[in-house]
């Protein structure tokens, strides 16, 4: 039987993934500690490892970046109670297989262990992270789903074509896969392939010679020469002119760039993209080559729009207020009015509205009143504010219920571990809202009693 090693400070915890595993025929063995489990490891053969990130001693990701200096290393995925940008990003460049948080269904901890146990070899060992990632906030799936790919594409050369409306964090998320990256020590050069105008992007993006035309009175490297050795981000590609299309590809192909009136030049630059723009569309009506496109979205990575991750407006927004220096916080009414709003322009709209309200803000907590210059909501299936606050805080509970279940197949365990409450909790809600109570019930592990010390069955 497989050998699954444990690796968690929290004994309950522990003994609920133990006893599961076993159930699942596998054998558990447990660790309290970083530097028991890397004891455990050098004496026997483990074949999957689940690992903590928070542990007194040896943190996971340290235990994970010694792991994965060695040429044995089991495939390993973390768990953890509080997932930041930063580990999440962080644990999947130094190989970890996933990144999940708790608590854990058991029917997705056996699709786990499926697949660490189908895992081939250990990853080839990063060198050491770069700086923090602190800008990337939130905590929505869509979010986590970024970072981890972030995480897996930081040490890569393929390109990326980050495809999201207007706003939606595309050069935050390119500069974050650099930094993240074995070049975060070389140039991040962005170019926004819409503001320039055609007869100048040549001679921005490749150089120009002295006296190559009229004004050229000095050499200029151009950008792929300025980012040699790091990341080129070409925002806005899909506005770029068919003609640099054509030059573009052919410095993609060779890489080695030819200034206006110079001699070629290699350069060694990872290639970043971005648009807000459908370029598939845009390839059938032949107005982008269907060779860059291919060229340029070897890992497509697509950005949600700010609406339609609900779980990173406050946080963003409540980051946005903290770098006014000033003491602010949002009122329930006005973090409310912040989640009704469809923010067409994202996250820097967002941004926009939170300095305003930094600047005119007249006391330390901002009311509903002071974010009016939204306009009214947009109109949409609910109206979330419209009554009482127990009438909204019901329509909202039922609405996210109800697309946790559509998520999980049906599965109450698995929606209670989406929206992050104990699933006794989530029965009492459902039996309360009128839900159809009927079907099996999956038990959920990786999670102790949440509700015997939190109220409102909120998961640490």
């Amino acid at each position: 039987m497989p050998s699954i090693l444990i690796v968690d400070d929290d004994a309950a915890l522990r003994d609920g993934l133990a006893e599961a595993l076993a159930d699942m025929g596998h054998t558990p063995v447990q660790a309290a500690d970083g530097e028991t489990a890397l004891a455990i490891l050098a004496k026997g053969r483990i074949d999957a490892i689940l690992l903590d990130l928070r542990m007194p001693g040896l943190d996971g990701l340290e235990v994970l970046r010694r792991l994965r200096a060695t040429k044995s290393a089991p495939p390993t995925a973390v768990l953890t109670a509080v997932p930041t940008a930063a580990n999440t990003i962080e644990a999947m460049r130094l190989g970890a297989i996933d990144h999940l948080a708790k608590p854990i269904g058991r029917a997705e901890l056996a699709a786990l262990v499926a697949r660490l146990l189908s895992a081939h070899g250990p990853a080839t060992p990063p060198p050491p992270v770069g700086a923090d990632a602190g800008e990337l906030i939130g905590g929505s799936a869509a979010m986590r789903e970024i970072e981890k790919r972030i995480g897996l594409l930081a040490d890569s050369d393929a390109s990326v074509l980050i495809t999201g409306e207007t706003g939606s964090g595309k050069e935050v998320v390119a500069h974050a896969i650099h930094r993240h990256g074995r070049r975060a020590a070389h140039a991040f050069v962005a170019v926004n392939c819409a503001a320039i105008p055609a007869g100048l992007l040549e001679s921005q993006l490749f150089g120009h010679a002295r006296g190559a035309f009229t004004g050229a009175i000095a050499d200029r490297a151009g950008s792929f020469r300025d980012a040699d050795g790091g990341t080129l981000f070409l925002d806005e590609i899909g506005d770029m002119d068919p003609a640099m299309q054509a030059k573009l590809l052919r410095v993609l192909q060779d890489r080695v760039v030819t200034p206006v009136g110079g001699r070629a030049f290699p350069v060694d630059v990872r290639i970043i993209s971005a648009t807000n723009r459908n370029l598939e569309t845009l390839v059938r009506e032949s107005k982008f080559r269907s060779d860059l496109y291919w060229r340029l979205g070897v890992v497509p990575l697509h950005i949600p729009p700010l609406r339609e991750r609900l779980a990173d407006i406050l946080p963003i927004a409540e980051y946005f207020l903290a770098q006014s220096n000033r003491p602010l916080q949002l009122s329930a009414e006005a973090a409310a009015r912040l989640l009704s709003h469809r923010w067409p322009g994202n996250v820097r709209e967002l941004r926009n509205a939170m300095e305003r309200l930094a600047a005119l803000a007249r006391s330390p907590v901002i009311g509903a009143s002071e974010v009016d210059f939204l306009g009214a909501a947009a109109p949409s299936e609910n109206d979330w504010l419209a009554g009482d606050l127990p009438t909204a805080v019901a329509r909202l509970e039922t609405a996210m219920i109800r697309r946790a279940l559509d998520a999980a197949g049906g599965n109450r365990a698995e929606a209670a571990r989406r929206l992050n409450i104990h699933r006794q909790l989530l029965y009492e809600k459902l039996r309360r809202y009128g839900f159809e109570m009927s079907g099996n019930q999956t038990d959920t592990v990786g999670n102790t009693d949440a509700s015997a010390s939190d109220p409102d069955g909120r998961n640490p």
